[in-house]
């Protein structure tokens, strides 16, 4: 009856095959590890800038999101108090046209 565990025997195999696996990685010279760890560096710093631009951009979006909404509310101030005289223009020159 299986209930889903790992089987010992392969548990086992899994973790010779990693031991295994790291005993045959060769050995690195310390110029290659210099050169590593300043590769490593390089990569930190990279991702950091990214980080940094990343966060810039959110609040950029923050705030133009945010321009956004008062623009919307500004319309909607103007359209609720333009919408009747406009209405009445149009009304007017339907009149206007009616007449001629």
């Amino acid at each position: 009856m299986n209930l889903g565990f790992c089987h010992p025997i392969r548990s086992f195999e899994w973790r010779q095959q990693l031991v295994n696996d790291i005993d045959s990685t060769p050995s690195v010279n310390p110029k290659q590890q210099q050169t590593s760890k300043r590769e490593e560096a390089v990569k930190e710093k990279i991702i950091l800038s990214q980080e940094k631009n990343i966060f810039r951009l959110n609040e950029l979006v923050r705030s133009l999101q945010q321009q956004l909404l008062q623009c919307r509310g500004n319309n909607e101030t103007t359209n609720s108090i333009f919408a009747p005289l406009t209405e009445n223009v149009i009304e007017i020159e339907r009149q206007q046209i009616l007449e001629d």
